[in-house]
């Protein structure tokens, strides 16, 4: 299958470069249900003009409805769904679950392409989504191509991978970073990338979560080897020359004629201290750096030439033309594609008073296609002696045939209706479950129903607590690791497993465990909620969004330390190393706040809020089914008292947060 250069196209512009540049597939947004609501984005009327250009040219085109949706929005994204599929939108790139599920109900036909959003990061994790009816899903960044190549033996599904741009530190779909400390979520498509400020683990000023940008241009034979089909480039913020310059490296290392100039070019035009293979090669040193004042100058001396790639419509599309001339009959020239044929008819030819109209002169005129994505591939001209065909006859009947040609037909497709699922409102007092550390932690009488302690703790803290095992949300390579300990789990009688990840989830229903949602799977409506087993929902929700969800036994975070990010790349050890770190790393940000960073035998670290989110005082305003406390650095004594807290509806004291129960996100 051919390799597929899929460019971002955040404005008319960039869409226009991408195209003359040679992208076989754009991706775009439109209003606010999108992961870059701040670029320029398109109207539905934009498509209705966009998507024929780009189909005309051989392009396709994505629609991105990639971020979390609330239940309110539900209907509104349904609407622009239905619009798009009527422009003819190739296929849409989604995160949210619920969304996914919806889509798939009201539009049977629709191709729904996985977000790198949704964080599957193992093959179970694929599994579950082409079960969930994706055809196609975006790898995150962060895999190796040891671990792309077990993702392509484990799916039929279609693969689509990064190949340049922005690299971010946290996994994505699981970063609450910008969330938590202005509004404005990454999930929401609002980002507003703290992580570029400095966050230093040896307190210095370091800017220890801002990575270089990704560029694996040069290992796009590898990539087609292990079975990828897509290679996106990231960028819709991006000024147009970025996508013209990505689209050209693109093109030019299929093409096999990528050169050392070409990367110094895409240097020059954006990035950040160079670029970086490190996630895809498995060699995760000098991964880091930041926009340097060199990089922002060096993007003057290109900006011009590169805007010269674009400026012209390449005629690239072989077009085979026919005209008839016969006496006493209308002109008719058909015009055709590889694909698509169209006839059209004019006027009658004139009789020839001096001169002699030949079919030489007429294939010329024919042939006349600038401005037009055509070249003149074949001519025939049939044409009786004696006749005259005036050339504004012969141009209006070329200009007619080939604009017939970029016409898009009439798109027929299945729309089931929705119906919404109406607001819940329970009353009554939540239940208490837990997650924690260390065994340690758990006072000798506690009140959780339900209590998880991490999936590598010892044999005896599972068989004297009864616990059941919380799954790390980033499991890349090592999927089979953790099924041979579920298994060893599960002969000690471990029933329950915490799953914060789609292949977790899968991976436990195989072996037969009890499932329970986590945060991490970002259950923010009542659909996803329904499609996730007693989930605890998105920690971006208010206390009323999560109060109104309309699932069973659903849950939200009411204490802890929440996970701000899930990084692959550990910060603190690439500035100060493992050993100086001693499993008690942390962050400091420029106003002095300290984020504990935590370590496991698992392939990721987390990044934790410095103080934790408290709502011991509002029990009375929280209706979901149960609450849960997320444990980390607590003692056992100070693990009582927090529980006391709750039970007696106490209010805290000392330093807290009350997270995004209140304000939420944008």
């Amino acid at each position: 299958m051919k390799l597929e250069v899929l460019a971002p196209c955040g404005s008319r512009e960039a869409l226009t470069a991408a195209v003359r540049c040679g992208a076989d597939a754009v991706y775009l947004g439109t209003g606010d249900f999108n992961a870059r609501r701040n670029a320029d984005n398109f109207s539905i009327d934009d498509l209705k003009e966009l998507v024929p250009y780009c189909h005309e040219r051989g392009v396709k085109v994505y629609l991105t409805v990639n971020t979390l949706l609330s239940d309110s929005e539900l209907p509104r994204a349904l609407e622009t769904a239905a619009a798009a599929l009527q422009c003819g939108t190739d296929g849409f790139i989604v995160q949210d679950l619920g969304l996914a599920k919806s889509l798939r109900e009201c539009f049977p036909q629709a191709r729904l392409h996985a977000s790198t959003q949704c964080s599957v990061n193992t093959p179970d994790g694929f599994r579950a989504l082409e079960e969930r009816g994706f055809c196609r899903a975006v790898l995150p960044r962060e895999m190796s191509l040891k671990e792309i190549e077990v993702i392509r033996r484990a799916t039929d599904m279609e693969l689509e991978i990064f190949v340049h741009g922005a690299l971010c530190m946290c996994v994505s779909g699981q970063c609450y970073l910008s969330a938590m400390l202005g509004g404005r979520s990454g999930n929401r498509g609002l980002c507003a990338q703290p992580c570029r400020l400095s966050f230093s683990a040896d307190h210095s000023g370091s800017y220890d979560l801002s990575l270089k940008d990704l560029s694996l241009i040069s290992h796009l034979k590898e990539i087609e080897d292990a079975g990828v089909i897509s290679l996106k480039i990231e960028g819709r913020m991006k000024r147009p020359e970025y996508v013209a310059a990505a689209v050209t490296a693109c093109r030019k290392a299929l093409d096999g004629t990528y050169a050392q100039q070409d990367e110094t070019v895409l240097k020059n035009v954006f990035s950040r201290s160079g670029f970086t293979d490190g996630y895809f090669t498995g060699k995760r040193q000098n991964m880091f750096g930041t926009r340097q004042k060199e990089d922002v100058i060096a993007a003057d001396g290109v900006l011009k030439e590169l805007a010269r790639l674009y400026e012209k419509e390449p005629q690239r599309i072989p077009l085979s033309m026919q005209l008839l001339c016969k006496r006493g009959q209308p002109l008719s020239l058909t015009v055709r594609t590889a694909d698509k044929a169209v006839t059209v008819s004019g006027a009658k030819p004139l009789e020839a008073i001096t001169g002699q109209m030949t079919e030489a002169l007429l294939s010329a005129r024919l042939a006349k296609l600038g401005g037009t994505p055509y070249y003149a591939d074949n001519i025939t001209v049939t044409l009786d002696e004696g006749l005259l065909v005036p050339a504004s006859m012969l141009n209006a009947l070329r200009r007619e045939a080939v604009e017939a040609l970029g016409k898009e037909p009439e798109k027929e497709y299945i729309m089931n209706k929705y119906t919404p699922v109406p607001p819940r409102y329970q009353s009554g007092t939540p239940y208490f479950t837990a997650r924690f550390l260390s065994a340690a932690q758990i006072p000798q009488q506690h009140p959780f129903r339900r209590i998880f302690l991490p999936v590598w703790a010892d044999d005896a803290d599972f068989t004297a607590t009864g616990a059941g095992a919380e799954i790390p949300r980033g499991l890349f390579g090592a999927e089979e690791r953790l099924k041979t300990r579920l298994k060893e789990l599960k002969a000690l009688g471990v029933q329950n497993v915490l799953c914060g990840n789609l292949g977790a989830c899968r991976t436990a229903e195989v072996l037969g465990f009890t499932v329970f949602g986590d945060f991490g799977l970002n259950v923010f409506n009542s659909e996803s909620a329904r499609s996730v087993p007693s989930p605890l929902l998105s920690i971006e929700l208010t206390l009323a969004q999560a109060n109104r969800i309309n699932a069973e036994d659903t849950g939200i975070v009411a204490y802890g330390k929440l996970p701000l990010m899930l990084a692959r790349n550990c910060p603190v050890k690439n500035r100060i190393g493992c050993a100086a770190c001693g499993k008690q790393g942390t962050l400091t940000d420029r106003k002095g706040y300290r984020f504990p960073v935590k370590c496991s035998p698992y392939p990721c670290v987390e990044i934790l809020n410095p103080v934790p989110l408290v709502l011991s005082d509002r029990i009375d305003e929280i209706h979901t089914d149960f609450i849960h406390f997320y444990f980390t650095d607590e003692s056992r004594d100070e693990v009582a008292q927090i529980v006391n807290l709750y039970k007696n509806h106490t209010k805290p004291s000392g330093q807290y947060t009350r997270g995004l129960t209140d304000k939420g996100v944008k």
